[in-house]
């Protein structure tokens, strides 16, 4: 299934989850998800994503193994049904929502729990999708310095052709037309 798809799956899920169990369920799919999306750009995103993205799916590993829920334990993730991952920006940003979410209902669970145990395993997991979005949001600042350098790189190769583009029409803000001449071409 395509990453954007899982993340959606996981929202909504974690939306309709009733009760303490649902959400830790939950937030162990999400964690899951997090180390699958983490390992795959890891291993086949942009170099520039590599770095963070290793860091996401160790975080993502290390914490979805502190939830104890029966899901954990059978090893039966949602995220397991991951085969592709078409556009990187659009997944982390659902990612980031989701973990997000994660991250409130889990303070609401611990806020209602009175187990000791069931409290500190909510304040790690929230540690966890905290640490796991500073990851995500760190990959999304990269992508959008590279889509900065890649607009200035564009407006530095126009300063230097001046008015005309590539073949030597005239261009600029009139634009071109078929024939390779500018508006202004037309009116003579």
């Amino acid at each position: 299934m395509e990453a954007e798809r899982l993340v959606r799956v996981s929202r909504r899920a974690l939306a309709q989850s009733r009760g303490t169990p649902d959400i830790i369920a939950e937030a162990w799919q999400a964690q899951a998800l997090a180390q699958a999306i983490g390992s795959r750009l890891a291993a086949d995103g942009p170099k520039e994503l590599r770095g963070e993205a290793r860091g996401l799916s160790e975080i993502g590993g290390r914490s979805s193994g502190s939830l104890d829920h029966p899901a954990a334990r059978a090893g039966v993730a949602r995220a397991a049904q991951l085969s592709e991952l078409a556009e990187p920006r659009a997944t982390l940003t659902g990612l980031g929502v989701l973990l997000g979410e994660v991250g409130m209902a889990l303070v609401g669970v611990a806020c209602e729990t009175d187990e000791q145990g069931l409290y500190w395993q909510c304040m790690e997991a929230i540690d966890a999708a905290d640490e796991s979005m500073d990851r995500v949001h760190g990959m999304l600042r990269r992508l959008d310095e590279q889509d900065r350098e890649r607009q200035q790189d564009l407006e530095r190769g126009r300063e230097r052709d001046g008015p005309y583009d590539a073949y030597g029409a005239v261009g600029g803000p009139a634009g071109t037309t078929a024939a390779g001449c500018g508006r202004a071409g037309l009116r003579e």
